[in-house]
């Protein structure tokens, strides 16, 4: 059970009546809407997946809480707004986490605490997380139903702070800081995630990118022999390796280039021109062009778009490399700019569930984390996409899903051939809640068939 307070809360009276508040009903859970995802997990199966690829080196005769059950316990409490380890002391005994991992709210025993959950996480070797990196990526393969026309590889790398002793652990001059900079890699279409992958906090090298890079593509190549892949990143993967590796895959790319006096000197024309009708027309003004470039370390010229943009604070040029053959307008803002989006998914990932809490000593503890906040990404994300479709809260930020469906209070009743869950007669977004459970279990209260979400 959860521990109480056996010191009452005391707050102004009302009619004349005295008003306190005492945490010591084991039967309330200020989480209910954890059902919700209990079924999305139950149709998706990512903790299955994850748990599969670890192998349990614990002696049987010690074991009180399996893996598949701490994996649960852990992804569910990130998905709820629980990201730290410790947070497990005070919800182990929580109602409805132990019914989403699994376990009878009351008979069951409760759930791991910290210390339990730690040495999980240190218990995790480098073949399971290379396991676990494969089980991702699987996963993603069979999110869809048939091969789809297209990919499109959308990876950046995002400043994740630490504040400790972390293996590998780097001062990045950049961002004055102490940090890692994980990989993250979506498709840019449908902001599922593939993986992601911890780093040291430094510039990425060619070998960097293309050793998550060759996996993943790999693996898409021989389940999806005929589909077309296109990578974007920004200017960190404008590297002739990148590149050259690129181009002999067969995949199409936009990626970002970082101006220098050789390209400048060819914009000229271009930048002026833009510059002109600027100041002639007023406001902000783009201009468009492109031309083959290349740099001493190139194999051969590429393709660069140039778009200037004049405005009354001056010229701004920026550069794409390409191997797309479309227009110069459409190539950068219809399929350069969009890969923006990837920034809101690795806000979702990184701030609202949280995943740049690394504060594990162990490298490989730290990227076990950051798989396990990676599950709790692609719930969410499979649970908006598919079962919020066409309500208010379908293009919703996780945390706000999880402040208006998530973060329900109530009550649990247990009786002898069921379990009630007693929720506020005044919650406002019933017709919402309803529709979540019709979407997953449909009106019988049986799960529906899993059906991809892609």
């Amino acid at each position: 059970m959860m521990n109480s307070t056996t010191e009452p809360l005391v707050f102004s009276s009302v009619c004349s009546k005295k008003i306190t508040a005492v945490f010591d009903d084991h039967r309330v859970t200020s989480d209910a809407g954890v059902l919700l995802l209990r079924e999305v997990e139950q149709r998706i199966g990512v903790i299955d997946a994850l748990t599969d690829a670890i192998v349990d080196s614990r002696h049987p005769s010690y074991v009180r809480h399996e893996v598949w059950d701490m994996n649960a316990q852990r992804v569910f409490q990130i998905a709820l707004g629980y990201e730290d380890a410790n947070d497990c002391d005070s919800l182990k005994g929580d109602p409805a986490l132990k019914i989403a991992a699994g376990r009878h709210p009351v008979d069951d025993p409760d759930l791991a605490s910290q210390p339990t959950i730690s040495r999980l996480e240190n218990m995790v070797t480098r073949k399971d997380l290379m396991r676990i990196a494969y089980a991702l990526c699987d996963h993603f393969i069979a999110s869809y139903k048939r091969g789809p026309k297209v990919i499109v590889l959308d990876m950046d790398c995002t400043t994740d702070v630490v504040h400790g002793e972390q293996q590998l652990r780097l001062f990045n001059a950049y961002e004055n800081e102490y940090c890692f900079q994980p990989f993250h890699v979506y498709e840019g279409l449908s902001g599922k995630l593939i993986t992601a992958i911890l780093r040291p906090g430094k510039t990425p090298t060619p070998q960097d990118v293309m050793a998550v890079l060759k996996r993943v593509v790999r693996r898409l190549k021989e389940a999806w022999p005929k589909t077309k892949f296109l990578f974007r990143g920004d200017s960190h993967f404008a590297k002739p390796e990148v590149l050259d590796w690129l181009e002999a895959q067969g995949l199409f790319y936009l990626v970002g280039l970082a101006k220098n006096s050789i390209l400048l000197k060819r914009s000229e024309v271009t930048l002026a021109q833009a510059k002109e009708a600027a100041e002639r027309h007023g406001g902000k003004l783009r201009r468009y062009a492109s031309f083959y470039y290349a740099a001493k370390t190139w194999s051969r010229a590429r393709r660069v778009i140039l778009r200037a943009e004049a405005s009354p604070l001056g010229v701004d040029p920026r550069y794409v490399v390409t191997n797309v053959s479309a227009p110069p307008k459409i190539t950068y803002e219809k399929l350069y700019c969009s890969r923006g989006c990837v920034e809101l998914m690795i806000k979702e990932h990184k701030r609202h569930l949280q995943s740049d809490r690394t504060s594990c000593h162990k490298f490989e503890a730290n990227q076990f984390r950051l798989f396990l906040h990676s599950a709790a990404y692609i719930l969410m994300h499979t649970f908006r996409c598919t079962f919020l479709k066409g309500t208010a809260l379908a293009r919703a930020q996780f945390d706000t899903i999880r402040l208006r469906l998530l973060k329900i209070g109530a009550r649990v009743q247990i009786l002898k051939s069921k379990i009630i869950f007693h929720l506020p007669l005044s919650y406002p977004l019933k017709p919402l809640l309803t529709h979540c459970v019709t979407a997953l279990l449909g009106r019988t209260g049986r799960p529906l068939h899993a059906v991809p979400d892609g």
